[in-house]
């Protein structure tokens, strides 16, 4: 008895019981929400509805995270000041002059299309200056050199733009086209919600196949296996490096300009949070896979936009959704104790960890 009494992992019954307590107090809340009911069916679509939106503006982000850790094995904290640079420089000198000109209302479609590429083109600019002065030099170094130096790259990039356009927020036009409501399937949905779910779905599909079918794709899937063998193939490995660099700042890009339209508003520090959710949304989904990001970033967006009212209403928490920080990292925590690996990542060999 006393053998089998040591027998016992007493870290593994903690993390059990942890489990155990998580799910009850989730479910616990979800009954008593709905049997209160204290929502209309309108209520809970608009939110679902936010969720994706929002969820969508995370994968498009979370992109830049899976591609360079799935070529170099590095998570680049930097990517949310991508995000920031270039939507913040278009704001100040395309957006803004574009609106007061009047351009902007009178030609919607190629003045976002203008903004779009000036905002890729400044993020895009950003991360390959931030690949090849600050993480190209420490390719050989061992893993937790690089991310020191994504953090350190990460405040260097927050406070020069700081320095450079100021700390105040900047507004971002509001364009008379996308503003309002539209209906689609009897559902009323922002305009400007719909346009960030179509042009994300759009973005990632294009990505996804871009990456499975053609050439430079498939030299980036080649050095993300194996460097030396890509090298010994022909491959140039680090131009395979820096187009990947390019795709994960444009995408950041995209996410950029679809944000400002959103929420009407950018800063220096925009890209801090925004990062942080993409990067908990590319672990959720399994960091490596860009369909694993897109579903990693949907998921949170509906958790976070869902689950303060669903899970903590009910258990009678003031104001919930102050929370939706708590209910996003805690189902991350869930995912990661039941399936460390993430949603569709690939469970590692022993040999491989």
């Amino acid at each position: 008895m006393s053998e089998r009494i040591k027998q016992i992992d007493i870290l593994g019954v903690v993390m059990w019981f942890f489990r155990a307590a998580i799910i009850v107090a989730m479910l616990w809340g979800t009954i008593a929400t709905l049997m209160d009911n204290p929502y209309s069916a309108k209520a809970w679509t608009d939110t679902i509805v936010a969720g994706i939106a929002q969820g969508s503006l995370y994968a498009l982000i979370a992109i830049g995270y899976t591609l360079v850790y799935g070529v170099l094995f590095m998570i680049n904290f930097a990517h949310g000041e991508f995000f920031m640079s270039g939507i913040m420089t278009s704001t100040i000198f395309i957006a803004i002059p574009m609106s007061e000109s009047g351009y902007l209302d009178a030609n919607p479609v190629l003045g976002l299309i203008i903004i779009a590429l000036v905002t890729m083109l400044v993020s895009i600019g950003v991360a390959i200056l931030t690949e090849r002065v600050a993480y190209k030099p420490l390719r050989g170094a061992p893993r937790l050199v690089p991310l020191i130096t994504a953090i350190g790259a990460s405040f260097f990039w927050q406070y020069y733009f700081r320095g450079l356009y100021g700390s105040e927020v900047k507004p971002f036009p509001l364009i008379d086209s996308i503003a309002g409501k539209m209906t689609i399937f009897g559902i009323e949905i922002l305009k400007s919600q719909a346009l960030v779910i179509v042009v994300a779905i759009i973005m990632l599909i294009g990505l996804n196949l871009f990456v499975i079918k053609t050439k430079v794709g498939k030299s980036i899937r080649a050095a993300a296996e194996n460097k030396d063998v890509a090298r010994l193939m022909g491959i140039d490995v680090d131009r395979a490096i820096t187009i990947t660099f390019t795709m994960g700042a444009a995408m950041a890009g995209i996410a950029g300009v679809l944000y400002a339209l959103v929420f009407r508003q950018v800063h220096y520090f925009m890209g801090f949070f925004p990062g942080i959710k993409a990067f908990t949304a590319a672990v959720l989904g399994g960091i490596g896979s860009i369909p694993g990001a897109a579903l990693g970033g949907l998921l949170l967006g509906v958790f976070e936009s869902v689950g303060p009212a669903l899970f903590l209403e009910g258990l009678g928490v003031p104001s919930p959704h102050q929370l939706k920080d708590v209910i996003a990292f805690t189902m991350l925590v869930l995912v990661l104790i039941f399936r460390p690996q993430g949603i569709l990542g690939e469970r590692l060999a022993e040999e491989k960890a």
